[in-house]
């Protein structure tokens, strides 16, 4: 029963990027990559603009936790090492799942990630955790 409640508790978020975008599959090790600056670019070369849902939404908590693996104080604390050493900086924020959608429907290099039912035919699903 544990084990039921942690797959459906997983598979409520998805990674999407724009319908038009060439990309149609990414593992977790390059999502996670990409949300923590490590990456700039899509396995095409194409580049990759990663957008945050905040850190207070329920996606951006179960995204990290089963993406990147970081809490929210190990992301800040990431984050502010990365910015003050001139390495990287955050991802851009938005408030919520239909921001996020429009943002990254409009533009083929954006990914984000959004709630499961909150999908359209403006994203496709790149990868699910």
């Amino acid at each position: 029963m544990l084990l039921s409640s942690t797959l459906a508790h997983s598979e409520s978020i998805v990674v999407i990027t724009s319908a038009a975008s060439s990309v149609s599959k990414l593992d977790k090790e390059q999502v996670a990559n990409l949300f923590l600056g490590k990456s700039s670019s899509y396995p095409d070369g194409s580049a990759a603009v990663p957008i945050e849902q905040t850190d207070n939404s329920t996606a951006h908590e179960e995204f990290h936790k089963n993406v990147t693996e970081k809490s929210a104080s190990q992301l800040k604390s990431y984050w502010s090492k990365m910015i003050f050493s001139g390495k990287g900086s955050a991802p851009k924020e938005v408030a919520n799942n239909n921001e996020l959608l429009k943002l990254v429907a409009a533009n083929p290099t954006m990914i984000g990630y959004v709630d499961k039912n909150a999908l359209d035919k403006s994203v496709k699903v790149i990868f699910t955790p």
